[in-house]
């Protein structure tokens, strides 16, 4: 990651909190992130890493605080076109083929001709999903839904990445080399914030958030976290800090 990068923020969130009714998801919720960076949330099922996400994608809005996505306040249309998204859920047309899926999705992002043609194959290939190009959605595994999902979140070369547990229900061997793409972006300078709750990949990140019922209760880099937990792993660091107090 180059010093130019370090030295701009990708995503700005100040003091964010987010209730539904009088439930309360996420709690006074501080975070900066760096350009180039790769960052990982790392937390149980219903810890608030989803809804962070989408409060930093623009699809929903704090109830108190502020999200800055490459210096636009969320939400904001223009920035939309310069983030990839690839949600928890897929949003994927079943009717369609794959290859219609990621024609429609272009379009939605101005690619055509050659250049639309170009990134398809090339998206479809990093997720080995080539083979499959003309077979209906509705007949893809679930693996498969997810890995297209992939596919068209990187459709347009975005600056920044939003993914939503990314590698859930993906073969190992599909999963490493996953990763090595993502490792390859972020060498790029491509900002990449994902959720996670695989130990071995939040290891890989540049940093990591553990949030906990709505709070980060430790923000550092992976051997940070481990030394400030006096833990070999992790898992154990997650299992130490997890129910501090905010960092």
């Amino acid at each position: 990651m180059t010093e130019r990068h370090l030295d701009r923020l990708a995503i700005e969130i100040r003091n964010v909190s987010r209730s539904f009714g009088s439930r309360k998801i996420l709690n006074e919720i501080d975070l900066t992130i760096r350009r180039g960076e790769l960052f990982g949330l790392l937390g149980p099922s219903g810890s608030g890493k989803t809804t962070l996400v989408k409060l930093i994608a623009g699809l929903d809005a704090p109830s108190v605080g502020s999200v800055l996505l490459l210096g636009e306040r969320m939400p904001s249309r223009r920035a939309l076109g310069r983030v990839g998204y690839m949600a928890q859920s897929d949003a994927l047309y079943s009717e369609l083929t794959g290859k219609q899926n990621l024609e429609f999705f272009a379009s939605l992002y101005g690619l055509s001709g050659a250049r639309r043609t170009e990134r398809i194959a090339s998206v479809m290939k990093l997720v080995d999903l080539t083979g499959h190009l003309n077979k209906l959605v509705s007949a893809y595994s679930g693996g498969m839904k997810r890995r297209l999902s992939l596919a068209v979140s990187l459709l347009h070369e975005p600056e920044l990445l939003l993914l939503d547990e990314p590698t859930v229900g993906i073969d190992p061997v599909l999963r490493q080399s996953i990763w090595k793409e993502l490792l390859s972006l972020r060498g790029r300078g491509i900002t990449i914030v994902l959720t996670t709750h695989v130990m071995d990949e939040a290891d890989r990140c540049d940093r990591i958030g553990l949030i906990r019922e709505g709070r980060l209760t430790a923000v550092d880099s992976p051997e940070g976290l481990k030394q400030a937990s006096g833990a070999s792993t992790i898992e154990e660091a997650f299992i130490v800090l997890g129910g501090g107090t905010r960092a």
